[in-house]
């Protein structure tokens, strides 16, 4: 008679107990892969299954999942209801990490309430990436995407309002050329527009401007290595009509190997590329002579490049020369014989 009451009262105990833990939230984490290579990226698959409950929500870290594995990116979540009140959340979060080593992630939390529910933790083991000395330096790849017309990039008032928009553009372009021409008849004698400075001044002072600005003191080395490199860039667009703010630093130096007069500096040039990718794209932290070595290197190219005087203006300055030094040696003859 008991035996069977036993039987009864453990087997509801048992469902109840199946009861409370399926109504229970769960937050589980998994990996496609628990290792990485440095710089690349890999997706930590989150998976929640919880009550239908609009007050619970989802703690997930902004910037990094511990202290050297970033969170690059939250991919948008999908949401599918179980039923019995139940829903099933999954989202991919892309992680990013640029330290080699083992490292131990942080858990997700899902909060209802007073009540915490801490997902599982992983471990994610990231390799150092193998670093050919700079001889040749890779671009990002391009960004996959679907194929897409024209249209499809277009915003939703442009699609809608465009002929409008098209005609308005025209009348204020038309307005603004009509007055541009008034006032140009208005003014004849308007003073000319400012001669452009030469490619080598302009050079010399964006570098002496920035060296007075001292970023590597107040720790913005990657900021000085960025404008270091564009003054450099335009400095070449200017002075050799070579296009380097659209070339990566290995068709730099190509381009710099072609030309008669560029390659003649060009180590130096190398050493500032070298010094700013090591910089920028490996996040190393440079020591102050190498930020005074590659600010010397970038002047050094600049003098080494300048364009020479032409003929005409060498017997010029020559001529300058030879007539002050004329006037202060008469002078010096006079002082020297005064009259009686």
């Amino acid at each position: 008679m008991f035996r069977p009451l036993r039987i009864l009262l453990i087997s509801l105990t048992a469902m109840f107990a199946a009861s409370a833990t399926a109504q229970s939230p769960t937050v589980k984490l998994s990996l496609d892969s628990a290792f990485l290579l440095m710089g690349r990226t890999t997706p930590l698959h989150l998976e929640l299954v919880a009550p239908a409950n609009p007050e619970g929500r989802l703690l997930i870290p902004k910037d990094s999942m511990c202290d050297k594995v970033e969170i690059l990116e939250l991919l948008k979540a999908d949401t599918t209801q179980l039923g019995n009140d139940r829903i099933e959340v999954k989202q991919d979060i892309v992680l990013q990490s640029f330290d080699s080593g083992v490292y131990r992630m942080n858990p997700i939390m899902y909060v209802v309430g007073n009540d915490t529910f801490r997902s599982n933790r992983l471990v994610l083991k990231v390799y150092p990436a193998d670093v050919d000395s700079l001889e040749t330096i890779h671009d990002y790849a391009d960004v996959a995407d679907v194929d897409r017309s024209f249209i499809d990039y277009l915003p939703d008032f442009i699609v809608d309002y465009g002929l409008w928009i098209l005609a308005l553009i025209i009348v204020l372009g038309g307005g603004a050329y009509a007055f541009y021409l008034l006032k140009r008849k208005k003014n004849p004698f308007a003073a000319p527009a400012p001669k452009p400075v030469p490619p080598y001044e302009k050079a010399v002072d964006e570098l002496n401007r920035l060296r007075s600005e001292k970023l590597c003191e107040s720790g913005r080395e990657k900021e000085f290595y960025t404008r270091l490199t564009d003054i450099l860039r335009v400095y070449l667009q200017g002075r050799f009509g070579i296009n380097a703010m659209e070339m990566t630093s290995t068709q730099i130096r190509q381009t710099i190997q072609a030309n008669e007069e560029a390659k003649l500096s060009k180590e130096n040039m190398e050493r500032v590329l070298e010094t700013a990718d090591f910089v920028k794209f490996a996040k190393v932290r440079p020591l102050p002579d190498d930020n005074v070595r590659a600010f010397t290197s970038a002047m050094q190219f600049v003098e080494d490049t300048k364009p020479k005087p032409a003929p005409a203006e060498e017997a010029s300055e020559e001529e300058g020369k030879n007539a002050v030094s004329g006037k202060e040696e008469g002078k010096k003859n006079e002082n020297n014989n005064p009259k009686p």
